[in-house]
């Protein structure tokens, strides 16, 4: 940690960002959906004309970096969206790692696409002591109907920059799946160009595709992105456990674990278990790369609206 570094954690928690707008449209949801490894054996997520055409879930999460062009953009421009949190002096963006993602889904996403209001707020900054964890709540509006689509939280650690006597954070909730054979399981077979492919949703992050990036932060090549990976597991939660019902998806949270190298496999496992939630379904689920035997999201849980029952009258 640099000298003298140190956080106004009373400035920097309940600052909200200027409010931004973001835009998709059915392009961006195809795009998406082959970018996570939808397979064409499920065209509702991959033609548009298809009767029963649909949005994976998870796709909001992507539209923070996007932001209301499809065209590129630089990553560096796009990361900082919103400028600086007031009472966070400012650290190497090369040091940020992506700790943490939830997604909790209030109104169904449009199958259209169409124009949204971001409002983000910092919600945390906490001291781990060898890093700093941000903690950014962002809700995602419509701006022609007002209607709130979705809440989205995201924990980024930084590393190095810990030890200036913050708060530690709240204690984490726990997921550890039961013992027992676990209820189902997706495969996720990444490509080579998996993250080239992802990217075109909207993260441009170079350590993605540019190697002397990847290397020069000690990566052996590029790696794939964590969320493209977290975007696998909503699909593949919703295919296996969901009837491949994209309305049935409410939330979701989990901790990424360890990087995925494109090429790689990714063996998706999950738990189904007692939801405190009436009417819906409690998934737990870690991901693996099946090649290293290595975790690579953990503590993941989702809740599933159970599948609406026929009336007896």
């Amino acid at each position: 940690m640099p000298e003298g570094y140190k956080v106004d954690v009373e400035k920097a928690v309940g600052h909200k960002s200027k409010p931004e707008r973001l835009s998709c449209n059915r392009r961006d949801h195809l795009l998406y959906a082959l970018g996570v490894g939808v397979s064409e054996d499920e065209l509702k997520y991959l033609y548009e004309l298809h009767p029963d055409f649909s949005v994976l879930p998870s796709y909001p999460l992507v539209m923070g970096l996007k932001g209301d062009s499809s065209d590129v953009n630089l990553f560096k421009d796009r990361a900082g969206g919103g400028g600086p949190t007031p009472g966070i002096p400012p650290y190497d963006p090369n040091k940020i790692v992506h700790g943490e993602q939830s997604l909790e889904v209030i109104t169904p996403w449009p199958v259209t696409g169409g124009s949204f209001i971001a409002e983000k707020t910092c919600t945390g900054v906490y001291d781990k002591g060898s890093g700093m964890v941000i903690e950014q709540t962002v809700d995602l509006y419509g701006e022609q109907d007002k209607k709130h689509y979705c809440r989205m939280v995201g924990k980024s650690f930084v590393r190095g920059y810990g030890g200036w006597n913050g708060p530690k954070g709240p204690k984490a909730t726990s997921y550890m799946p039961p013992q027992r054979p676990f209820d189902a399981k997706h495969v996720f077979a990444t490509t080579p160009k998996q993250a080239l492919a992802y990217r075109l949703s909207g993260d441009y992050n170079p350590l993605h595709a540019d190697p002397n990036i990847a290397t020069a932060v000690g990566f052996p090549k590029p790696i794939l992105h964590g969320l493209c990976t977290y975007g696998a597991c909503v699909h593949g939660i919703v295919k296996e456990l969901a009837n491949n019902d994209p309305t049935r998806f409410k939330s979701i949270e989990a901790r990424f674990a360890s990087p995925v190298f494109p090429g790689e496999t990714i063996e998706i496992f999950m738990w189904k278990v007692d939801s405190k939630e009436p009417g819906t379904q409690g998934v737990i689920f870690a991901a693996k790369a099946k090649e290293r035997d290595v975790v690579v999201v953990n503590n993941g849980y989702v809740v599933l609206h159970k599948e609406s029952q026929p009336s007896k009258l």
